[in-house]
């Protein structure tokens, strides 16, 4: 039995695609179906792509709610899906502590550095400004914190030589892309077991 995705995104959507294309002809064909994308705004990109490969997408807007108020209509719009994981991909709001206890363990997140030494936004700008060498893609569960959820996976990015911040948000965004469904995929798997 698949299990079923749903993908949060609030904007182009890079890290969805990659899933849904792993689901849809790749690694991930017999483990898992995305049966929603969701966004916290009209305007996400990503949503005209998941659209254009026949994928259900909702939109709520987030601007001017409370986070609790937000996350409970969220909540409501997905108690029809039946869902077994939310995958995160470029979805820039911090959970309420009402969302992450309705699905505990079945929230999970890609981070753009080592979650142990920076979080919140802009990781790669962070690896950048350090001008370190490598830094990391971190999986992880989504717990009430920012970005301190329980470490799933890490794969290094091998930063030399990169001068620009677009250099290492290519590199980055090259590993994240394949590396969140190879962690999805052993994820699934073990379960299953």
């Amino acid at each position: 039995m698949k299990k079923k995705i749903a993908i949060f995104i609030s904007g182009r959507g890079s890290n969805m695609k990659a899933i849904v294309e792993q689901c849809q002809n790749g690694i991930l064909k017999d483990l898992a179906e995305v049966v929603l994308v969701f966004a916290n705004k009209e305007t996400a990109a990503g949503l005209d792509f998941a659209e254009s490969v026949g994928l259900e997408t909702k939109w709520i807007t987030s601007k001017g709610l409370k986070r609790t108020t937000f996350d409970q209509k969220v909540l409501t719009l997905l108690e029809d899906y039946k869902i077994d994981y939310i995958v995160l991909a470029g979805y820039m709001r911090v959970l309420s502590s009402i969302f992450v206890q309705a699905y505990p363990k079945q929230i999970i997140n890609i981070h753009p550095a080592d979650t142990a030494l920076h979080q919140g936004l802009n990781g790669y700008g962070w690896a950048f400004e350090n001008q370190l060498t490598e830094t990391k893609v971190t999986v992880h569960y989504v717990d009430e914190g920012l970005d301190t959820g329980s470490v799933i996976a890490q794969h290094p990015v091998d930063l030399k030589g990169a001068e620009t911040l677009e250099e290492v948000e290519r590199r980055g965004l090259a590993v994240e892309h394949k590396f969140y469904s190879e962690v999805l995929q052993k994820l699934i798997t073990s379960c299953n077991k």
